[in-house]
């Protein structure tokens, strides 16, 4: 159980995903900024995505 745990916590696979993500999140955020028009629709959109993620995805 603990090298499974240990493995668990050194692996970085799902990383570069995350960090997609959260960057993805960072540029939805300026665009809404320099652009009030589209942050209505941004907003839709992450309203969404948490609505699925919620329902479990699917």
């Amino acid at each position: 159980m603990k090298k499974w745990f240990r493995n668990f916590w050194n692996d970085t696979r799902g990383q570069d995903l995350i960090e997609y993500a959260l960057m993805a999140g960072f540029v939805a955020v300026a665009a809404g900024a320099i652009m009030p028009s589209v942050s209505t629709s941004i907003s839709t959109i992450f309203s969404k995505i948490g609505s699925v993620l919620v329902a479990g995805g699917g």
